[in-house]
């Protein structure tokens, strides 16, 4: 159009903007471009994030170019539902915080719950703007308070020789400890696990109070999972022996096994 754009006429052919104001005009034009130029970054970053994702369970973080995190999820399938964040048609209807996404990290997972609970401490360390929820759930109203007690669960983890340990408590404080089904680390976890229920450090500040995330989970879709009640067990020794036998059961994850 030379070296002086008619930019009433662009605004006009280009955007669907007719009878603008000459200096509006320019203005829509200079933002269209600008936003077109994003587009188009958007859509390599997107590319070069879907290829590396793996198709596996788990909890990932969008990045702006700074590195500042602008949205936290879950997921079965990390490529897959990366794919769906940058397939063109999401493109009109996405939100200005997320258009300026280019990296995604990720943390692949064994277990919904380990997913559910993951996901819940990034939003609440990251404070991610696209993410609704920031806060740690309400204890007293996410599930009833005859189901709220002290308990171990015993979960898949993504490494096949292992298993994720998972304590929540009362107090609504949680743990994730991964161990080996082989027992080589067993004593240590067992340690670990009688100090998070019955040291005398009961609730770290600054932890989010996730254990609440645990107990609806158990209540619902984990209603099979196996769980160990840590009061019925009075010493690392007998925890330690409570958990070998647990871990060496073929029937680990296919039916519910509780240790009493």
């Amino acid at each position: 159009m030379g070296a002086a754009p008619d930019h009433q006429r662009l605004a006009a052919d280009v955007l669907g903007i007719r009878g603008a104001p000459p200096d509006l005009a320019r203005r829509l034009v200079a933002q269209a471009l600008v936003l077109e130029d994003r587009r188009e970054t958007w859509r390599r970053a997107g590319d070069r994030i879907c290829r590396a994702a793996p198709a596996s369970p788990g909890v990932y973080v969008m990045k702006d170019a700074g590195g500042r995190a602008l949205y936290v999820g879950k997921t079965v399938d990390l490529g897959r539902r990366l794919r769906t964040h940058f397939a063109d048609r999401r493109w009109r209807a996405l939100k200005p915080e997320m258009a300026r996404a280019v990296d995604a990290e990720w943390q692949e997972v064994g277990s919904e719950i380990e997913a559910l609970l993951r996901e819940a401490a990034l939003i609440h360390e990251l404070q991610p703007p696209v993410n609704v929820q920031t806060a740690a759930p309400d204890l007293s109203t996410r599930v009833p308070r005859a189901l709220v007690r002290d308990i171990l669960v015993v979960a898949p983890s993504i490494e096949a020789d292992s298993v994720e340990l998972i304590g929540a408590g009362v107090d609504g404080r949680w743990m994730i400890q991964r161990t080996r089904r082989n027992g080589a680390d067993v004593a240590v976890q067992a340690q670990r696990v009688m100090r998070f229920f019955h040291g005398a450090l009961r609730v770290h500040v600054g932890q989010p109070l996730l254990a609440p995330i645990v107990f609806s989970w158990l209540q619902r879709r984990g209603e099979k999972s196996t769980r160990l009640d840590p009061h019925d067990v009075g010493s690392a020794r007998e925890m330690r022996a409570r958990l070998a036998a647990l871990l060496a059961d073929d029937r680990l994850f296919i039916e519910r096994l509780d240790q009493r």
